[in-house]
């Protein structure tokens, strides 16, 4: 007959194999299990653009070495605010990651008010995966073949010359502000519904100056029907390195791009963030995966750890806050 004391032991040791067997398994699907099931990636924009082809690019990659598959998920709208939006209030473990644009991250926390997030507080910065420069250009009718000659016309006709972005608060209405606030210069900016509209405005000389992306500005610089000035990296860009940066040209620091980068729910576990930050890495390095971003003019990131994306994070917040408020932008 069992005694009292028997079954008193008998029960704590089934509570502590119990135990033992949950923390297990929850230490095993850290390490070793991760991922159990379908990867969620959001993304906040619409299917064919920048962000979603990338997305499309790496999610096979990753599919294929983590063995399980990952799944693409737009939501587009409230300028970028949804996706993020809604991996912020994820389960913090690892089957639901965001794909981060840099103006939704650091630009949208300044020029709206109130946010459904906080970055710093609601994400764990995993990776930056690419970024792409931005290239000034001219149209033909100006009389300037350098930037020199460029920053000194628009210095002796202040408010003369007009530039066009994608919007307000766009990256090249940013990259716009922060040039003028570096350089000294008065420009006027000319708002359009997105970048090809901007593209075509320069083009028709509906306006004089774009800060445009390479896919829209390099084909017509190489045609002869814009002139191209700088570029906004830190270094030249491989695909038009006859380039200065403006970086190299008297303003020391200027680093505008657009960037790409994975993000996850905070307080993911470490465990996870390495493994995700090693899989990301692992396909960057991957010659076909480099060739496809390439082609949209994408230079990849293969040495960036979760640390330095989050500095990245901070020290763009803090720039465009600065740029946000003194140009007195507001959101449309």
């Amino acid at each position: 007959m069992t005694s009292r004391f028997d079954l008193h032991h008998l029960f704590a040791a089934c509570v502590l194999l119990l135990a033992w067997g949950v923390c297990s398994t929850a230490s095993g699907a850290e390490r070793s299990d991760y991922p159990t099931r379908p990867i969620r990636l959001l993304v906040s924009f619409p299917p064919g653009g920048g962000a979603d082809t990338l997305a499309r690019i790496v999610t096979p990659k990753f599919a294929q070495s983590m063995g399980q598959q990952w799944v693409v998920d737009n939501r587009s709208g409230a300028s970028g605010n949804i996706a993020p939006e809604i991996v912020a209030h994820a389960a913090p473990d690892g089957h639901t990651v965001l794909l981060g644009f840099n103006t939704v991250l650091t630009v949208n926390p300044s020029l709206y008010k109130k946010l459904p997030f906080d970055v710093a507080r609601d994400f764990q910065a995993v990776t930056q995966l690419a970024a792409a420069q931005y290239i000034l250009v001219l149209h033909p009718s100006v009389p300037a073949g350098s930037l020199k000659e460029f920053i000194a016309l628009a210095k002796a006709k202040p408010g003369e010359l007009n530039y066009s972005s994608s919007g307000m608060g766009s990256p090249l209405h940013l990259a716009a502000e922060l040039f003028k606030n570096r350089a000294g210069v008065n420009l006027v900016h000319v708002p359009y519904k997105g970048g090809g509209p901007a593209a075509a405005a320069i083009l028709g000389g509906e306006v004089q100056v774009l800060f445009g992306s390479f896919a829209s500005s390099l084909p017509h610089v190489r045609a002869g029907k814009l002139k191209a000035l700088a570029v906004t990296g830190l270094k030249r860009s491989p695909v038009a390195s006859e380039l200065p940066t403006l970086n190299e040209s008297g303003f020391p620091g200027f680093n505008v791009t657009s960037w790409y980068g994975l993000l996850v729910p905070a307080k993911t576990p470490e465990a996870i963030v390495k493994k995700l930050h090693q899989e990301a890495l692992a396909a960057l390095k991957l010659a076909d995966v480099q060739e496809a971003m390439g082609r949209q003019g994408l230079e990849v990131t293969t040495n960036n750890n979760p640390a330095e994306f989050a500095a990245l994070i901070r020290n763009e917040t803090a720039i465009w806050a600065e740029v946000i408020k003194t140009a007195n932008i507001r959101a449309d």
